[in-house]
């Protein structure tokens, strides 16, 4: 098995707009992640210790950020030995259109498959968190001579309905696909249980190409993968499910889809347990990322006397960060925070220049970007006043977009002068 035969397509243009605010002025898989991480440095870095070394990733809205990311933390390919990674926004080669969906993204960019002629095909999604051996999952598509894998994972039935789930037979062979279906098919022998499509998608080149070219012919067609070619596929060649083997090293299986605010907040506050539910502590398996040059993250003062104590537990907390005085529990802080004394945080997730101000409150809250929590202020305590002041999810996660300008409180009477 040669893992540099192999061209990987990965999708990051999509608008993310589940997670607005966070997505407001950046790619979903721009958007920060577990203190000093990009969401797509997880497939990413999936890809590099795979062995994969021939990458484009299929930019189109916001993408700002998400290119000055992959230029800074991802410059690590010697184009010498033909390995890179590009990035490609939508370039109306075959139209004058955007990106309509995953499968007309990568057939705008066919030329690029024509010009590489790998062996196979990889397509991946650039929002999802997860560990997995691409390297495994090709060499099960040679061995079973399939034509297409489809990457997936075992779900609850009574989960399924948020899933595009495939319906296989019992040796694996794909036969059907419904995206979140109201009565989902179950895994053969397994009655409780549903195949999820990760988006994954491996393919043998010349069958893609074929696929491809018949979908953007055909005017009835989303032309997404999921929806359109795989399902055209199963009818003709042989496309089978490729069972997630996950390389975290826990119990059970972590992928995450985090593609709304409550569960970016869930997937965030796993890494914050005790025994984190996601590893990002295993050497051998590195999540690799940009690290701008920050100091090292300090605590300030220690008066008991007074409760001015600079304390973080069950906490991530990033290089720059500096809790004066102030206290941190459950929270995960990205780079170049502060948080001020007889502040409180907790549960919450605050992003990179984040300045919490003496006696504020916060707690079950995602607050992004270049925001100044004033004196004082509480988030997260009275949803009512949260909701009209920044958005707020069916949960009750507040969140406070990038760069928002509150006003400092009037204190009550017994705090004025403190």
């Amino acid at each position: 098995m040669e893992m540099r035969r192999i061209l990987t397509f990965v999708m990051a243009g999509g608008k993310g707009e589940r997670l607005w605010p966070l997505t407001r002025d950046r790619a979903k898989p721009a958007v920060p992640f577990g203190g000093i991480y990009r969401i797509i440095d997880f497939t990413l870095s999936n890809c590099i210790n795979s062995g994969i070394r021939k990458i484009h990733v299929l930019i189109q809205y916001k993408s700002f950020s998400l290119q000055r990311h992959l230029r800074q933390g991802w410059s690590l390919f010697n184009s010498g030995l033909g390995e890179y990674i590009d990035v490609i926004p939508a370039q109306q080669r075959t139209g004058e259109h955007w990106y309509r969906g995953t499968a007309d993204a990568v057939y705008q960019n066919i030329y690029a498959i024509e010009q590489e002629r790998p062996d196979h095909v990889l397509v991946l999604a650039g929002d999802h968190v997860y560990k997995m051996n691409y390297a495994e999952m090709v060499a099960v598509h040679q061995a079973g001579n399939a034509e297409v894998t489809v990457g997936v994972t075992e779900v609850d039935k009574a989960r399924a309905g948020n899933f595009g789930i495939v319906e296989v037979d019992a040796q694996g062979r794909i036969f059907g696909f419904e995206e979140k279906p109201a009565n989902p098919k179950t895994i053969p022998g397994q009655p409780n249980r549903c195949y999820a499509s990760m988006g994954i998608y491996l393919f043998n080149r010349q069958l893609l190409e074929h696929a491809l070219i018949g979908d953007a012919e055909r005017p009835e067609s989303t032309h997404d993968f999921g929806r359109d070619v795989i399902p055209a596929a199963a009818r003709n060649v042989k496309v089978m499910a490729y069972n997630f083997k996950d390389e975290n090293k826990k119990e059970s299986k972590y992928w995450r889809d985090i593609g709304t605010l409550d569960a970016y907040y869930e997937a965030n506050m796993d890494l914050v347990r005790v025994t984190p539910l996601f590893n990002l502590y295993d050497r051998e398996w590195p999540i690799r990322t940009y690290h701008e040059q920050w100091p090292p993250a300090k605590t300030v003062f220690a008066d008991e006397a007074t409760g001015r104590v600079g304390t973080m537990l069950d906490s991530i907390i990033s290089n720059g960060c500096i809790i004066s005085g102030g206290e941190v529990r459950r929270c995960v802080l990205s780079p170049d925070v502060r948080v001020n004394s007889f502040a409180l945080i907790e549960d919450s997730i605050l992003m990179e220049h984040v300045e919490v101000g003496r006696y504020a409150k916060i707690k079950r809250a995602i607050i992004d970007k270049d925001v100044v929590i004033p004196r004082h202020a509480e988030i997260g305590y009275h949803l009512e006043e949260d909701r009209r002041r920044f958005h707020v999810t069916d949960s009750g996660i507040v969140v406070v977009q990038k760069g928002t300008v509150i006003e400092e409180p009037q204190p009550a009477a017994s705090l004025v002068g403190t």
